[in-house]
């Protein structure tokens, strides 16, 4: 009977405790650093900063130009832009406000009063429609996003302003018990358990941008777009009805915000929305987002919109000077762009050597021992 000896197993080398790069981890976290850097500011130069009420108040603010920025986040993660959300905010609160005071029905000599659920819809699908016809143009016509977006700026602009002659709707916002149309300001600019509901909304809306990201087939889809178009379609990614899709969320994220916004005015004005698309995308690119396609969270997102809207909100309260406004909201976009390209260098070069570190372990492996 044959014996066999066991040569026992090495014991294992315990890993080297792994070093925190504290320099890597303020870069990547420097929307949030930011933003408590101007809540600190602004707590010492008004008092009045923290106050529950004005914490409310920019809350709201904030929660329109972040649900703004949660469907330029699609569009952005694929490398394209939307220069039409402002538009499409303002022409759908005037489409909410032209079918609460009564829509003409062509041909006849009839008054349309739809119920409020009903106007909601069709404001939502003004968005949608604008979305999608955004995306053909890219898709379909190979139109580049922002020539695509740009026209449809002004096109709905245009719209809205053919609708209402230039003028504000202001009357027949509640609507009559008597032609069934009524709830629409009672709702929308109510304050469910205190809290407006725009910021309920914002909620909601984030955790479902947040799910589809993370969650689904169709976040994964995106990212891997955004990364390298041509992979993704060898890979069998529906790249053409993907990017479409990210066009119409968009559209319908601009219109929920119209209608809001039309609610807490309350009025529906042709000029709503200006300029809102330019401080929907800083809050992307402040929130870490890539322009180039295939970087950013939700999140980060919601982090950039906070320290957008709180920096906007600041300045008002401590009665800085609108131009000023406008020269610092631009200088810390630069900022931010210029620290994301900062760190994209500080992460190739890291990349870098660690390709090195491991090219030199796997010779030193192989080598044959003298």
């Amino acid at each position: 009977m044959s014996t066999q000896t066991q040569t026992p197993a090495p014991a294992a080398t315990p890993a080297a405790p792994r070093k925190i790069d504290w320099g890597a981890v303020l870069m990547e976290g420097r929307a949030l650093i930011g933003l408590i850097v101007i809540m600190a500011v602004f707590t010492v130069l008004s008092p009045n900063f923290l106050q529950p009420d004005n914490l409310l108040l920019m809350t709201r603010h904030v929660a329109m130009n972040a649900l703004l920025a949660l469907g330029m986040l699609l569009v952005i993660l694929r490398g394209g832009i939307d220069l039409s959300v402002g538009s499409i905010v303002g022409l759908s609160g005037v489409m909410a406000g032209y079918l609460l005071k009564g829509a003409h029905v062509p041909f006849t000599d009839i008054t349309a009063f739809p119920p409020v659920w009903v106007v909601v819809i069709v404001s939502l699908a003004v968005g949608a429609l604008i979305g999608w016809i955004n995306g053909i143009l890219v898709t379909r016509f190979n139109v580049a996003p922002f020539i695509a977006t740009l026209g449809m700026l002004y096109v709905a602009r245009g719209i809205a302003l053919l609708m209402t002659d230039g003028v504000p709707i202001t009357e027949e916002l509640r609507g009559s018990d008597k032609l069934g149309n009524t709830g629409f300001i009672d709702v929308l600019a109510s304050y469910p358990l205190g809290i407006p509901m725009p910021v309920w909304v914002m909620v909601v809306f984030a955790i479902a941008a947040s799910v589809l990201l993370t969650r689904t087939p169709f976040g994964r889809w995106l990212y891997a777009m955004g990364g390298n178009l041509r992979a993704a379609n060898l890979s069998g990614v529906p790249t053409k009805k993907v990017e479409t899709w990210i066009y119409v969320l968009s559209g319908i994220c601009a219109a929920v915000v119209g209608v809001l916004l039309t609610a807490d005015l309350p009025a529906a004005t042709p000029r709503a929305g200006e300029s809102y698309e330019l401080n929907a995308i800083a809050a992307v690119v402040i929130g870490g987002a890539a322009l180039s396609g295939g970087r950013g969270t939700v999140r980060g997102t919601m982090i950039g919109a906070f320290l957008v809207g709180f920096l906007v909100d600041g300045l008002v309260l401590v009665g800085v000077s609108v131009f000023w406004q406008q020269i610092i909201k631009g200088a810390v976009i630069i900022l931010a762009v210029a620290l994301d390209q900062l760190q994209q260098s500080l992460q190739s070069r890291a990349a870098v050597r660690r390709a090195a570190q491991a090219s030199l372990s796997a010779r030193a492996a192989s080598a044959p021992a003298k």
